[in-house]
């Protein structure tokens, strides 16, 4: 990344290099909605030139001892770690989220997804099996598949990126990535470090540019043999149509309409303040957000005004200045989806209970995308607002009455990602749990995450499931070897 004039320069990572271009996007700064960043304008040529190195290097890398391959993500990790500061900040004023928030949560996590993928890899996962009436013994061995797209999302750029990244290539794949164009600078300078750790030039190759002009090219090469994609489900159904002519391996993780489920018997002040994170974290900007709130009739009216007063406390500004729980959303396109559904909202004649306050920001982020939480009341349950992934901080409450009421009502979505239960009732929350069409279940809590675990979602939130053993079987091929020690005797 170089610096000529005041915006720096995102050129594509192949083969260890950085290549120069004469076509370049703009980057904006969410939180001023000033340009910042030029970003190579990939297409075709590009999209082959990375292929073609990740290809070359495929079969030195796979053949690599794995216990190298681990000692190179772990220094990756460690190097990351000295530098932890530098990518929190770079992250924030890319995508617009709190300097604290990318600090504490985004860039320890990427530390931790290559030290997880990096150790756990080393525990073998192959079984053998022995025949006694064949003589004969059955042995599986995992083996990489080949040349990886890994198409990485906006919202949580360089977390979720390397949750597929150190799993790649732990596995001896190479890789070809494509992060999104509105925030490519974390994933810019990840290329830096993997050349500091003694990654082999091709292993990891980064493209950077739009979905359309270069992400299709990527998506239908033949020479890409696994498709591992983060972000939403119409940009999958493009990518599994490009790819299902070629039965390309395929995971997606897409989005969601998350409830929760509040129930009268549940830890209230535990609840609200649970809430809060699990609504407007990361700008409501997480595939994981709560987007409907179903709260039971005796105690609707009381929650609804205590949400509403703790909402309005929330300080939303300046990413860098740490007593603001919410920055900007990530660019003006997606400003506008956001405040659209508010105004869809008004016209539809739906409550909404805040959010129009005025917000107080220095003269520099005038011009920035910033949007203040907003809580509805009133909408049917087939409506647009209780239907649509919003991906903002706009959440809709209601009330029901019983247990067969909300498990209808919260399963009529065509996403199934997660869901959020509230109750003392351990019998209960376990009842209501596997009724749930999701993928996962949160009980009196909210994005407690072990890697151990699947993580992927139903319906139209996703494809296949991603998680330490979830992830190194996906990225690995499985083969069957049986060997007959002795010749059975014909004759006994």
């Amino acid at each position: 990344m170089s610096l000529p004039g005041n915006y720096a320069i995102i050129d594509n990572f192949v083969n260890g290099v950085r290549l120069k271009s004469d076509k370049y996007l703009d980057g904006f700064n969410p939180a001023t909605g000033e340009v910042f960043l030029k970003i190579v304008d990939s297409g075709l040529s590009e999209a082959k030139e990375a292929i073609n190195s990740a290809e070359k290097a495929f079969d030195s890398w796979s053949k690599t001892d794995i216990n190298l391959r681990s000692k190179i993500l772990l220094k990756i990790a460690d190097l990351i770690e000295d530098r932890l500061d530098e990518f929190a900040r770079a992250e924030s004023l890319d995508q617009g989220k709190p300097a604290w928030l990318a600090k504490t949560l985004d860039i320890p996590r990427v530390i931790h997804n290559f030290r997880i993928f990096a150790t756990a890899a080393l525990h073998k996962r192959d079984r053998c099996h022995y025949m006694e009436n064949q003589s004969a013994f059955s042995y599986t061995s995992k083996h990489p598949v080949g040349v990886a797209l890994l198409i990485s999302p906006w919202n949580l750029p360089l977390y979720l990126l390397t949750f597929k990244l150190a799993p790649a290539l732990i596995t001896g794949n190479t890789v070809v990535c494509k992060p999104s164009e509105f925030t490519s600078l974390t994933a810019s300078m990840l290329c830096d470090v993997c050349n500091l750790a003694g990654l082999p030039p091709g292993v990891l190759n980064m493209v950077f540019g739009t979905g359309q002009k270069v992400g299709s090219h990527l998506v239908s090469d033949p020479r890409i043999k696994i498709v591992s994609f983060t972000g939403s489900t119409a940009t999958a159904e493009k990518i599994r149509l490009a790819s299902v002519t070629q039965n390309k391996k395929l995971s997606l993780e897409l989005g969601g309409k998350n409830a929760a489920i509040v129930f009268e018997d549940c830890n209230l002040e535990k609840c609200l303040m649970t809430m809060l994170r699990s609504c407007f974290l990361n700008q409501g900007e997480i595939c994981l957000c709560i987007s409907r709130i179903f709260v039971q009739s005796g105690i609707y009216e009381t929650f609804v005004k205590r949400f509403v007063e703790e909402t309005k406390k929330i300080k939303v500004g300046d990413p860098n200045d740490d007593s603001n729980f919410m920055g900007a959303l990530v660019s003006k396109e997606h400003y506008q989806k956001v405040t659209d559904y508010v105004q869809l909202a008004r016209k539809e004649k739906i409550s909404v209970l805040c959010g129009d306050e005025q917000l107080t920001l220095p003269g520099s982020h005038i011009n920035g995308y910033f949007v203040r939480p907003h809580i509805l009341t009133g909408m049917k349950d087939d409506s647009q607002l209780m239907q649509e992934e919003i991906f903002g901080p706009v959440v809709c409450v209601t009330s029901f009455d019983d247990e067969l009421e909300v498990i209808k009502r919260a399963n009529n979505s065509s996403y199934g990602l997660c869901a959020t239960l509230w109750s003392e009732n351990i019998h209960k929350v376990h009842r209501i749990a596997r009724q749930l069409q999701v993928g996962t279940v949160w009980a009196n809590c909210w994005m407690v995450r072990d890697l151990h675990v699947p993580f992927g979602g139903v319906k139209n939130s996703g494809v296949g499931k991603e998680g330490v053993v979830q992830s190194l079987n996906f990225f690995t091929e499985t083969k069957t070897t049986c060997i007959q020690m002795n010749p059975l005797d014909q004759d006994s």
